[in-house]
Formats: C-alpha cells, structure tokens, sequence
C-alpha cells in the first residue's frame, strides 16, 4: 500500500500547482504562516517545511519583514531537433510533462496540411488539438495532423491521452524525425488566452513543423503556439532540419 503524503509535501504541491494556474501571480505576496496554518490546519512548523521547499524549487522568495513572494518562474528550455519529443524535453529539464486534448476528428486536410503530408486535396486527416502542460502550468496549444488513411486508429489513440510517439510506435512507426520548421511570433487572441492562461495580445511563438518516417515520408504536420514568457525555443546546432524565421 502506497505510504500518504506529508502534510508538509502536500500543502507544498497545493501551492505549486495554485502558482502554476495563476491563482498565485508572479510578484504576488502569499498569506502568512497563521493563515496557511489555519486553512490546512497544521502547526506552522509543518506549513514552514513546505514554504523552506517552495523556495529550494524557485518558485518562492522571502524578503525579512514583508513576507513570501512568488518569483517569475524559470523559462523552459524547449529544445528543437532531429528528435523532437515534449515528454523528453520537459522531463529533461526537471518538469511534469501532460497534454489537455481539447478537440479530436477526422477532417479534410487543407491546402496547407495535403501539402505539409504529400496528400491528395482535400484527403481524410486526424486533426488533434489540446493544451500542453508543464508542471500543470500552460506552455502551448498545438494542433497535430496526420493522414487518416495511413493510420485509420491514430486518432482514437491520440484523443485517449497517448503520446505521439508511444501511439506510432504501437501502429509500426519505429521512429521519426524533424524534416523541417517554420518559426514566427503572433499576439494572443481571446480563446488562445483563455486556454493558456494568459492576457488577451501576450505574445505566442508559432513553431509549424513536418516529421518523416525513415523513408522520408511525412507523418505529421505540426502547429504549436508557445506562451513566448514561459519558454525558449532552443534550435539543436545541426541536429534539426531546415528553420525558417
């Protein structure tokens, strides 16, 4: 039988994952021990382990006489390669990777995606679109796109929670990797904002990308809007196909 938490460790998480969703802002100052004491009804010592952990993680600070204050958390370093993986690039860097799916269907490809896939116009598309997550904090929104008469079972897979590679792995798919991506910069609008957590014109990193099989056929047209304060898109040296800025 799994041992419970701590208290420390739990009123710990509470108040990492209330910083993630923004309850907490960044600059913001958090109640006092005697209060955290009170609404967790522990003594303060218990509350003052948690706080000692909240701020060896950096998401704290205490100024002497005027309290604990949330800091600006650290840019994830979201690196763009040959291999592009986000659970590998967040557990990398120390963070909980997760993914939100949003919406999941069989669609026709546009002209862009028939064009991004080598797709006849027009031709059956998985389209998956969601929230990807660090820490339980919003990153980015991306929309992922394959061919639906290649992997007629992707979809269903996918919209279940399943990575992208655990999911073409299961279909035959042994590997894949980067052939291009295209980076831009655009402001948030109000359904994207609301999505990731942040104010309406906040600026996004648009990155679209193609991966390919071993045999250089596409598998995936990808588009994913990073919140530009909350990461760093990190382009490997020679490790990633063509970028285009």
């Amino acid at each position: 039988m799994e041992k419970p938490k701590p208290l420390w460790q739990a009123i710990c998480d509470t108040l990492r994952a209330e910083i993630a969703r923004g309850h907490w802002r960044t600059g913001s100052r958090l109640p006092t021990e005697a209060e955290l004491a009170q609404r967790f009804d522990v003594n303060r010592h218990t509350v003052r382990r948690a706080m000692a952990a909240l701020a060896e993680a950096g998401l704290v600070q205490s100024r002497r006489g005027a309290g604990v204050f949330v800091r600006a958390p650290a840019r994830l370093p979201y690196h763009i390669g040959k291999r592009t993986r986000f659970h590998q690039n967040l557990l990398t860097s120390g963070r909980a990777p997760s993914r939100r799916i949003l919406h999941a269907a069989i669609a026709r490809a546009t002209e862009a995606e028939a064009e991004a896939l080598a797709l006849p116009p027009a031709a059956p598309v998985h389209t998956v679109e969601g929230v990807s997550l660090a820490d339980v904090q919003p990153i980015s929104l991306f929309r992922s796109v394959f061919c639906a008469t290649r992997f007629p079972q992707l979809g269903a897979a996918l919209a279940a929670g399943q990575s992208v590679t655990a999911a073409l792995k299961a279909l035959g798919v042994r590997d894949y990797t980067r052939k291009s991506t295209r980076i831009s910069g655009h402001i948030a609008d109000v359904l994207q904002a609301r999505h990731l957590d942040i104010a309406p014109g906040d600026m996004l990193l648009l990155s679209e990308a193609i991966n390919v099989d071993t045999d250089g056929h596409p598998l995936e047209f990808g588009q994913t809007h990073f919140v530009a304060a909350r990461v760093d898109l990190v382009l490997d040296g020679a490790d990633f196909g063509p970028v285009v800025a």
